[in-house]
């Protein structure tokens, strides 16, 4: 009789963020079994030891795949498409043209997107009262987030339906999670933009991992 091969226990540390769910939405979409520790940001809890020995930087997501451990979210999409996901297509095949526009978009959305207009709004918006308000830079970032976003307008325009053309794959997961946090800050988003949103969130496993990254 063949050995059994045991799959690897995997965790999935956080909830309640765009960032977050990233990572539910691949697990889901590969069909990964995974243990929901569902902690949020600026409670204390990503600041106890046991967490801060799992990752220093005291951020979430970070996932537990058996003895391997990963944080930041971009990188666990990747990582989970690739080594688990290779049939699916959700993240192109390594050394090609495919895998360099990939890491493009990806590296556009988390700067562009998320970390230079998004998280300046969040800080200056939603948390203002721990970094202090500043009008000119909520204003500044709310139109430099416009002006990226009509990138990937064009982008769909003239290769859709998914950014990297007819394939959807970690980098739509991606854009999407910005898409829906700028809805909820009310940027104004183009019809192409919404059409987009459309298809991403009405896959079946946005709308379970969705639920996932609920806190109850």
């Amino acid at each position: 009789m063949a050995a059994t091969i045991e799959e690897p226990r995997r965790i999935l540390w956080g909830a309640g963020t765009p960032r977050t769910m990233r990572a539910h939405w691949m697990l889901h979409e590969l069909g990964l079994a995974y243990e929901s520790r569902p902690i949020r940001p600026r409670t204390g809890e990503t600041q106890t030891p046991d967490f801060t020995k799992l990752n220093p930087r005291q951020k979430i997501p970070v996932l537990q795949d058996g003895d391997f451990t990963l944080a930041e979210s971009a990188a666990i999409v990747t990582y989970l498409a690739e080594k688990y996901g290779a049939s699916k297509g959700l993240v192109p095949p390594p050394a090609t043209r495919e895998r360099g526009l990939y890491y493009e978009w990806c590296f556009f959305i988390m700067t562009e997107l998320d970390a230079h207009t998004l998280y300046v709004i969040r800080k200056h918006g939603d948390l203002r009262e721990i970094y202090g308000e500043a009008p000119n830079a909520l204003r500044a970032a709310k139109e430099g987030f416009q002006k990226q976003a009509g990138v990937a307008d064009q982008t769909l325009s003239s290769r859709g339906p998914f950014i990297l053309g007819k394939a959807f794959t970690g980098a739509d997961i991606l854009l999407t999670t910005c898409l829906t946090s700028a809805v909820r800050r009310e940027i104004p988003l183009t019809d192409v933009l919404r059409d987009y949103m459309k298809r991403t969130t009405s896959r079946e496993v946005y709308q379970l991992a969705s639920q996932a990254n609920q806190i109850s």
